[in-house]
Order: structure tokens, then C-alpha cells, then sequence
């Protein structure tokens, strides 16, 4: 599950979401650059492959990790893309591109968010979409929306199958895990599905979140919100917290994490990239990145807990604080915000904030760990989470005895 939110205004474009999927599929930052690429080249995509094209556009990806595409990325002319999940009436097909594929082509491909859209919609129509696009449970699969936005405006698109349908953006726009697109939407959608997504109740709160952002400050704390008053999310036996933007799992129907969240801004001067590079803005740091300086962060990351890893280092602090965020949450999160804020006024080089956030993720956590805390969160939840650390061979599910081992 997932919210992308794009707001077009004169002279930019603000562009965030967050990418919910399984709590141990870990996704990386992937810098791919311009390529050239010989007559006659295939392009071999999570399941099928398909015609290469003679030039690819430099490409920074947000990747589950075991991907070909991505949940989330940018390229060299600023066009950004954000997909979501979304369910319909339509079949869905064993073999095909994913809506992830579609995303990565489109940025490789297409120059504007227009051409974007075009992309996407005639290698739709060729190809199909389909195959399996979870981690935990493979088979699970679905359709897919977009927003596609550049600096000059931003798209809607919705898929059903291999229908389609589009509206330009004006103003402030999110869209979640059900078609919004009036006609397409009551023709296609899986109203059973949709519901049990929790979807209208995320977008109620993201566009509300987009009405009265002014900045990329704004956008990231829209990403964080829990749809409460603090740092508590609501869990539902269900659903766990799907009901808002910063999603934490832990249902029997549906249970979801924020995997890795981004925010752009997007003007004819150039566009400027934020992203945590980890699981749950909660308890995640926004750093700078630029689409055509790649960053040395590590191995990629797998779904196996791996300390060199900055998607895994930021787990041992997020699992720790979410056991009781009442008290743990607010150790970090001023300070959090006052570095996001001095960054976002002045904009540091990505590799020097992102060796000042990695001091900061190791005073926290180890601040976090030496905190005597019990774990608050229901029943149910704490069973989710000891399973998938379990499977994770994550250090501890004993919060004191990871503080103890600190």
C-alpha cells in the first residue's frame, strides 16, 4: 500500500510519497547512468523482457530490492514518477511488466511528465501488466496508478488491465490504492479490495496535507503522520495501521510498512531530491540526493539483517522506537526536525549529510536502546513483529537485551 502526493503551482512542482510493502523487503537507492544501447538490445524487466530503446536517461531508483523496477525515482530531466497499487475488476495476468517496470521505463525513456505518460501507456498496451509483485506472499499481484509530474505539471494515470485513463493535475492532488478517476473508477474498480486498503482514508488526509503544504518541510511531515495527535499509531486487528500516511503493520487482512519515502521539488532550474533511504519516516532522517552523483551507501540490502547496510542499521533504531513510541519517538524527533530544517534552508552536499545523518542514526539508536521501555503496541502486533524478525535473523527481539547487547 502507498500515497504519492504532487502539487503544481506556478513556476514548481512539489512531488512526495511514501512506498508501503512487506517490513523486512528492505529498498535501496539505485543510480543508474545514460546509456547507449546497441541495435537489437533487450531490456529484460522483473519477468519479461522486451525491446531496449538506443538511449537510456540517467535514473536514480527507489528498488525493493529483489526488482527490476521501482517503487519510487527520478531522472536527469526531472521527471519524477510515484506508483501505487490499485485493485479492479479486470484479470490479472500471470506474466507481464509490473507497475514498478513501467516506472523505471518511463523515467529511462521519456524527457517531460508527458512523454512519461505516453511511454507507460504504449508499452501497456503492448506488453500487459502482471506477475507476482510481493516479497513475502510472490503471487500476490495487482494494477497500478501513477502520479508523473516534471517541473511544468504533473498526471494522473490510472491502469485497469491494459485500459487506462488520465487527468492533468491543477493544484494539489494524492492519489492511494484505489482508482480516483471518476468514469475509469466506477467502470473498473474492486470496490471489496479498495476498501479493505484503507485507501480514502489516507487520501482524505494527504490531500488535506496538500492544501496547506508550502514547502517540502510540509510534505515530509505529511508522510509521517500517523492520523493521531502524536507518534502513537492507530492498529487495527484487521488492517494494523494502514488508516494513515506513515503505515506500520500488524493486521490479518492487511499488514503494511513504509518501506522509503521521497520528496522533490521540481522547478525549470534544476529539481532537488529527499529521500530517508529507510523504512519509516517516523523515525527516518530526509537527506539530499542528486539524480547523477551516485552515493557509495553500502551492499545492497536483501531481506536478511545486515549491519553494513544503511536500510538495516536504520531497522535496529526504528523497531526499538516503535515498541513504545510515546516515550522513545520524541528522544530524537526535535532534533530530527531542526537538521531537516537547516538542510532544507540551506541544501548540504548529499555525501556530507548523508555521514552526518549516520552519526545521528548511531546516537539515537544507541540513545533509544539504553532507554528501559516496554513494548506498548497490541498483542497481535507484537506476535507480527516477532515473526519477522525471526525470519529477518534480526539481532534481538528483546528491546533491553539489544540495549544491553549496545
Amino acid at each position: 500500500m502507498c500515497d504519492t502526493i504532487v502539487i503544481v503551482e506556478p513556476g514548481r512542482v512539489l512531488f512526495a510519497k511514501n512506498s508501503d510493502r512487506d517490513p523486512n523487503e528492505a529498498q535501496f537507492l539505485n543510480w543508474q547512468p545514460r546509456l547507449a544501447h546497441p541495435a537489437g538490445s533487450r531490456c529484460q524487466a522483473t519477468w519479461i523482457g522486451i525491446d531496449q530503446v538506443s538511449e537510456t536517461h540517467a535514473v536514480l531508483l527507489s528498488r525493493p530490492f529483489w526488482m527490476w523496477g521501482a517503487e519510487i525515482g527520478a531522472n536527469e530531466h526531472g521527471v519524477t514518477i510515484g506508483n501505487e497499487a490499485v485493485f479492479t475488476r479486470e484479470p490479472y495476468s500471470a506474466l507481464g511488466l509490473t507497475g514498478m517496470d513501467l516506472l523505471r521505463l518511463g523515467l529511462e525513456r521519456a524527457e517531460t511528465a508527458a512523454a512519461a505518460v505516453g511511454v507507460i501507456t504504449d508499452l501497456l498496451e503492448q506488453h500487459g501488466q502482471g506477475g507476482g509483485c510481493g516479497h513475502e506472499h510472490r503471487g500476490f499481484t495487482y494494477h497500478n496508478s501513477f502520479i508523473v509530474a516534471d517541473a511544468g505539471e504533473a498526471f494522473v494515470l490510472e491502469t485497469a488491465g491494459r485500459h487506462w485513463a488520465t487527468e492533468r493535475v491543477i493544484g494539489a492532488r494524492s492519489i492511494s490504492n484505489g482508482l480516483t478517476i471518476a468514469d475509469f473508477a466506477d467502470r473498473y474498480s474492486d470496490r471489496l479490495r479498495t476498501t479493505i486498503s484503507q485507501c480514502r482514508t489516507r487520501r482524505h488526509i494527504t490531500e488535506a496535507a496538500a492544501g496547506r503544504a508550502s514547502g517540502v518541510g510540509d510534505l515530509m511531515t505529511a508522510l509521517r503522520d500517523h492520523g493521531t495527535d502524536g507518534p502513537v499509531p492507530h492498529y487495527s486487528p484487521i488492517t494494523g495501521a494502514m488508516s494513515a500516511p506513515c503505515v506500520h503493520p500488524g493486521g490479518a487482512a492487511a499488514a503494511s510498512q513504509t518501506t522509503a519515502s521521497w520528496v522533490a521539488e521540481l522547478t525549470p532550474m534544476g529539481a532537488e531530491h529527499w529521500v530517508t533511504a529507510s523504512a519509516a519516516p517516523c523515525t527516518g532522517l530526509f537527506k539530499p540526493v542528486s539524480v547523477t552523483e551516485p552515493l557509495d551507501l553500502g551492499p545492497e540490502p536483501v531481506d536478511r539483517f545486515d549491519d553494513r547496510c544503511l536500510w538495516w542499521r536504520h531497522e535496529v533504531l526504528h523497531r526499538a522506537a516503535m515498541s513504545d513510541p510515546a516515550r522513545l519517538i520524541p528522544r530524537f524527533a526535535g532534533e530530527r526536525d531542526e537538521v531537516e530544517a537547516r538542510w532544507t534552508a540551506e541544501r548540504p552536499d548529499p555525501m556530507a549529510a548523508f555521514a552526518e545523518a549516520d552519526r545521528l542514526l548511531e546516537t539515537w539508536t544507541r540513545d533509544v536502546l539504553g532507554v528501559a521501555a516496554s513494548d506498548t503496541r497490541p498483542l497481535w502486533v507484537r506476535r507480527y513483529w516477532r515473526t519477522r524478525n525471526r525470519r529477518a535473523g534480526f539481532p534481538s527481539v528483546d528491546i533491553n537485551a539489544m540495549a544491553t547487547r549496545a
